[in-house]
Formats: C-alpha cells, structure tokens, sequence
C-alpha cells in the first residue's frame, strides 16, 4: 500500500465538489433511481447542491465494500495505518479554508465557528494517528499460578456511524479516526441537512491513501429502512450513533435484534452554575461559549444558566449587554457572530419554547422577536428568572437563548442541576477550587467545565450519564470503542 504523496495545496473546494454521488468502494455513484436530496442554504433557502438519495439496495452494496476491505485493513500494520491518518489530518489543516467556507454554507454557522470546527475534527486525525500504535494488549500469570492470561485487542468489525448536522466534519471525524485506527471499517451516514461537507472530506480520504472499502458514505432521505438493513446483516458488528434520545432508544431497539455493540452520544440539558465567588468576567466568557458556541446548536450548550444570588443581577446584566452585542447574519458574511438555525422547525420550537417561559413568568431581557427576513434566523436572547416549570427546563433548547435563574445555597444548585433526565455536559464557575471539584463531583454529568465553558478535547472521554448516552468519544477510551478484547488462556 502506497501513501499519497500529492502537494497538500488543492483547488477551491465548491459545494458541487460535495454532490459527485454515493462514495462506496471508493467510487462515486448515483442510485439507478436516481433521486436526489437537496441541500438548503439556511441563511436565505438556496438550494445549493443536489446528493444522492440512497435505498436499501446502495446500503448493502457499502456494507459489501466495507467487508471486502477489512481483512486487508485489519492486516494493514499499526504504524502504516497512523501515516495515513496523520495524512488525513494535514490535507485536512492545508484545507480548513475551504473546508469552513463549505460547512458554513450547508450548516450557517458562523464562519469563525466553522474554522474551529475543522480544525477540531482535524485533530481527531493526529490523535488517532498516534493512538493507533499504542493499542497494546495485557501478559499475565493467573493468580492460581496454573496458565497465563493473555489479552489482545482485535478490531471489532464493519461499522454504521450515524451523524448529526450541527458538526458535519467533526462529528464524523470523531468516529471515522479511531474506527481506522482500530483497524475498522466503516459505513458513515451523515445527516441530509448538511452532508456536503462528509463527501468533501471522502475525496480527501482517499487523497490520503485510505484504500477503497475502508470509508463509505452514503446519503438517505429514509433513514429508518436504511440502517436497519444494514443492522440486520451479521457481518455488521458496531453502531456508533450522534443524535437525539428518542431516535438513539429507536437505534438501540434494532440494534439489540442482533446483539450490537452501540455508542450513543445523546441529547443533553447543561447546567451552568454561577457561585458568588466566581470572577464575573471569567464567568461570562466561560458562558458565552457554552451558550453560543455554533449558536447553542451544540448539545453541550448550556440550557440552563443558575446564578447565585449575590451575584445574579450583575451578571444578567452584562449577559445581555453582551447577547445584545452579537451580530447576527449569514454564517460566510464577514463579522457574524451568530448565523441562521438548520431549519424553520428549528426556529419554530425556540419560538415556542420562549413564549412558554415568558407565559409562565420569565423576564425578556433581550432578543425574543422573530426576525423579519429571509433565512432561519432568531437573535440571541436573555430570559431572566426563568421557572423550573418552564418547557425549556427540560427541553433542549438548541438556539442562541440564555435562560437565567437564581439560586440561594450550593445544595440547591446541584439538586436543579441534576433535575433532568440527561446528564452529558455540565459548567461550574467559582474561585474556591475545593467547592468546584466537589460539585463537579456530585453533578451527575459524564463531562464537567469547571472555569471554563469548552469541554470537547478530543484527547479527552466525550460522552454522558443517564439519558445522554453509552460509551465515549475521544482520548484511548473512543478507540476501546471499536475493538474487542480476546483472552487467551495458556500455559507456557
């Protein structure tokens, strides 16, 4: 197997560039029916490109290509697999201008927050590149001194990766690269909302030097049939999954037919805790990037902001000054801060979602009013005082609306805290490292930002309690993910 050596420099990446068909096999191809799944600018409805629409028969013609690539993929030496990852990620960096230019498009995220993205979805590339040399197993005599335990960790076979549109490159990259470190093989299917930026980075795979079969993509406007066409095929032994709860316990069901080995990374509700001793400034910045992070499209975004008394009304106040501040636009445009929604429906519950709280009692500090203009907007907005009993207590708000509420003690915060279902990202601000540490303790969340409001590393386990999911992304834990141990008993 021979690695790329091309320049990494490349001609602009179009959206075009993201519609050459199906990628399975290492080919481009369009289902005999031909149909098509547009993809929408959100900033003003434009239809930017046309992908493929797959059916059952393209799905199990990528398992197919997947399964024919293992055995050799699988026997491809651990160091020769890390280059090709460490070349995925340098043709991805010598590319993050197009490739942010592409993803705000689809997605409308602001351009800023695109280039983070990339450059975070890159990493995922080196990381697993020196993981995937590290995959050691365990040598030991048993205890009764009669045979030696022997552990050795083997890829855990053809993969379903399912991923969400609010980070098309990142969040597939997080699969994608310890799959292939593992020695995997995979089947990715992005969300239709935004999938140009996956069949972008497919072309770059193989740029890369990642032989056919290893990576496939493929689009569908039938989800549900799809996946479990390819779930019911034995030969298919891992679904590693980014998406809501509802559709994550659907996956789990039909998953459980055939007894496969799941990674859920679910919905969330963070919590983000104010104590009176936190630096204000240190505060506010930590929760402007939890809130507004890709417009608090995120599932670590922060849906429920708890300020301590003393420090409530100082805080609300340059919360909203700051909110009030951002500027709203098209993700590309020079200077937004804060782009459009996915969808209408997106806007539409955020919408709803606000009128209840205001119905129930909440203040309108800022923002609030549905703009009049093209494209999926909605400003960024501060409720204070918001109630427990309000819908976004307990719903996902995924927008850019900061909803404020005021507690006394710290018993108080961490019982608000842990009032929900979810349990995947959580924020704590104060200046006493003993009272940050034992509350990050005792919330019950997989991840915690103590000072600081950006949890996602991808050195670092991602992932949740509760309702928020199984299994990690990330650090050694997300390629343990997609390997099985085997023991082998010996004596010597």
């Amino acid at each position: 197997m021979n690695i790329a050596t091309a320049p990494l420099a490349a001609p602009h990446i179009a959206p075009a560039d993201g519609a050459r068909g199906l990628y399975i096999g290492g080919q481009w191809s369009w289902p005999e029916a031909g149909a098509r799944i547009p993809v929408v600018d959100p900033s003003n409805g434009a239809v930017l490109a046309e992908v493929p629409d797959a059916g059952v028969r393209e799905a199990m013609a990528a398992v197919d290509a997947a399964a024919a690539a293992a055995p050799g993929w699988r026997a491809t030496p651990p160091r020769r697999r890390s280059e090709i990852l460490r070349r995925c990620f340098e043709l991805m960096t010598a590319r993050a201008d197009d490739l942010a230019r592409l993803i705000s498009l689809e997605n409308g995220k602001a351009l800023r927050d695109a280039r983070g993205e990339v450059a975070y979805a890159a990493e995922f590339f080196r990381w697993n590149a020196e993981e995937a040399v590290r995959i050691s197993g365990d040598f030991a005599l048993s205890p009764a001194g009669g045979n030696h335990i022997i552990v050795d960790y083997e890829p855990i076979g053809i993969c379903v990766l399912i991923t969400p549109w609010n980070f098309p490159a990142a969040m597939a990259t997080r699969k994608i690269a310890p799959a292939m470190a593992a020695g995997c093989t995979v089947v990715l299917k992005p969300a239709s909302e935004t999938p140009l930026t996956a069949y972008a980075l497919a072309a770059l795979y193989e740029e890369a030097g990642v032989p056919p079969g290893v990576v496939n993509v493929l689009t569908t406007s039938t989800p549900g049939p799809v996946t479990a066409a390819m779930l019911a095929d034995p030969r298919v032994r891992k679904l590693s999954f980014t998406g809501s709860t509802p559709v994550g316990r659907a996956l789990l069901a039909e998953a459980a037919k055939n007894v496969i080995s799941c990674s859920m990374e679910l919905g969330g509700n963070a919590p983000l805790l104010v104590f009176d001793d936190a630096d204000l400034d240190v505060a506010l910045e930590g929760a402007m990037l939890a809130k507004m992070r890709n417009a608090g499209e995120a599932c670590t975004a922060a849906n429920r902001i708890y300020v301590q008394a003393g420090l409530y009304d100082r805080f609300a106040e340059e919360l909203t000054r700051r909110m009030s501040a951002l500027h709203v636009g098209p993700g590309p445009e020079a200077g937004t801060e804060c782009g459009p929604m996915i969808t209408a429906k997106a806007v539409d519950k955020i919408e709803r979602l606000v009128e209840d709280a205001l119905a129930r009692g909440a203040r309108l500090l800022c923002g609030g009013v549905r703009p009049q203009r093209p494209g999926h907007f909605y400003p960024p907005t501060v409720l204070a005082d918001v109630p427990a009993d309000a819908a976004m207590g307990c719903e996902e708000i995924f927008g850019p609306v900061a909803a404020l509420s005021r507690f006394a003690t710290e018993d108080e915060a961490v019982a608000l805290a842990n009032a929900t279902e979810y349990g995947l990202a959580a924020y704590v601000f104060t200046r006493d490292l003993a009272r940050g540490l034992r509350v990050s303790r005792r919330i019950e969340t997989g991840m915690v930002g103590l000072n600081r409001g950006l949890v996602s590393d991808p050195a670092a386990p991602f992932g949740g309690t509760k309702q928020s999911g199984l299994g990690r992304e990330g650090g050694h834990h997300g390629v343990m993910e997609f390997l099985e141990a085997k023991y082998i008993a010996t004596g010597l």
